[in-house]
């Protein structure tokens, strides 16, 4: 469901509109065209289980979609801006380090670069890469001078980009 709803939703001849809505019974029939069995219980409690709060119910109980962190580009979710707290987070691997501090965080494929409030949660992200290393984002000060900040619904913090001078390493995993 992660791959589909975040990356590729065609794979499975799934259709998301901009805001990242999937119809869940369309959901439900496209995994069974791919072999994968999904009932609304079994949706239910990935979206209610998912560490990271990826995914949200419509109130209807009709759609799905994932919070944030898309790369396919028929998804433009339209979120709040937010005035962002002073610091934020990125974790990353060491290996990313050295292109990170020549072209800043940058998106990529997806729409955002991912920021957190706390320590723990980057230090989480960056170990998913290799060695973990955390960056501390001056974000009130990026905010103040014209970048514009999100929160999605999970409480991870979006911003097109992070120009190296506000940030620097707080942290480095061995």
């Amino acid at each position: 469901m992660h791959a589909v709803l975040r990356h590729q939703p065609e794979s499975i001849g799934l259709v998301l509109d901009n805001e990242g809505w999937a119809d869940i019974v369309a959901l439900i029939k496209c995994a069974a065209r791919h072999g994968k069995r999904l009932d609304f219980a079994i949706i239910e409690k990935i979206v209610d289980t998912n560490d990271k709060k990826r995914f949200a119910i419509s109130a209807d109980q009709k759609r799905i979609r994932a919070v944030q962190g898309h790369s396919t580009q028929q998804v433009n979710i339209r979120y709040q801006e937010k005035i962002p707290p002073a610091v934020l987070y990125h974790g990353t691997a060491t290996r990313f380090l050295a292109s990170i501090f020549k072209q800043g965080l940058i998106a990529g494929t997806r729409h955002y670069v991912h920021l957190s409030a706390d320590k723990s949660t980057a230090t989480k992200v960056g170990q998913r890469y290799g060695k973990a290393i955390i960056l501390k984002i001056e974000a009130q000060l990026m905010y103040e001078q014209g970048f514009t900040f999100h929160q999605a619904d999970n409480g991870v913090w979006l911003t097109k980009t992070v120009p190296v001078e506000y940030m620097s390493v707080v942290e480095h995993f061995q």
